[in-house]
């Protein structure tokens, strides 16, 4: 008599995982939100690779972490698919986006290819944590280089870039004051941030140097 031998039932789990694995890397590989949006170290505490990112930002291009999560808090409240609202047709239908504004840093297509072409990295997306906050930091770097604003005063440097190096040269804030009141609320965050980052600053670098020798 002939003995059939049958293989043991493979689990399912590992065939769902590599599909599963490929659409969050198509997708961005995007964080979902931090629960408090309020407390820096919160959000480095629950995202360590945002830390990490933020970090390596700063080596780069000279700009605290405080300042470029204050920006990231303002332009998308770090959701990493945001985009302004479309428009309405006749007060009802959606119709276009006002711009093509997208990601964490709410960068525009123009500036983003910019970006990519003075970096020398074509594959940034802007639903990536770590290439935001590199583009945050290389912006204002050189709004530093070009307006003089100094690499804290988030303010000024909100303000550049909303109205691009130029704008601000020109002065084409002053008179809007909605732009103004949201400078003044990116300087007030990141004050806020960098008290909290203060406290909190050696025990994050304390756990990554951890995790990076054991």
């Amino acid at each position: 008599m002939r003995t059939v031998m049958i293989s043991p039932r493979r689990p399912i789990w590992p065939l769902l995982a590599l599909p599963l694995c490929w659409l969050m890397l198509l997708g961005g590989c995007a964080t979902t939100q931090p629960r408090n949006h309020a407390d820096i170290c919160e959000i480095f505490a629950e995202n360590r690779s945002w830390y990490r990112a933020a970090i390596r930002a700063e080596k780069r291009w000279k700009v605290p972490p405080p300042v470029t999560m204050a920006f990231i808090y303002q332009e998308s409240a770090f959701q990493a698919r945001a985009r302004p609202e479309r428009t309405r047709l006749l007060g009802i239908i959606p119709w276009k986006r006002p711009s093509s504004a997208r990601g964490y840093a709410q960068a525009l297509d123009g500036t983003w290819n910019e970006y990519r072409q003075a970096t020398g990295n074509w594959r940034a997306r802007r639903g990536n944590f770590a290439h935001a906050t590199d583009f945050i930091g290389w912006y204002n770097h050189h709004s530093h280089r070009r307006n003089r604003i100094p690499p804290t005063d988030a303010r000024n440097l909100y303000l550049a870039y909303h109205e691009g190096h130029g704008g601000y040269a020109r002065g084409t804030y002053q008179h809007k004051p909605r732009l103004l009141n949201t400078a003044n609320r990116v300087q007030q965050n990141a004050n806020r941030y960098q008290r909290q980052y203060d406290q909190c600053e050696k025990e994050l670098s304390r756990g990554w140097l951890r995790r990076l020798l054991f």
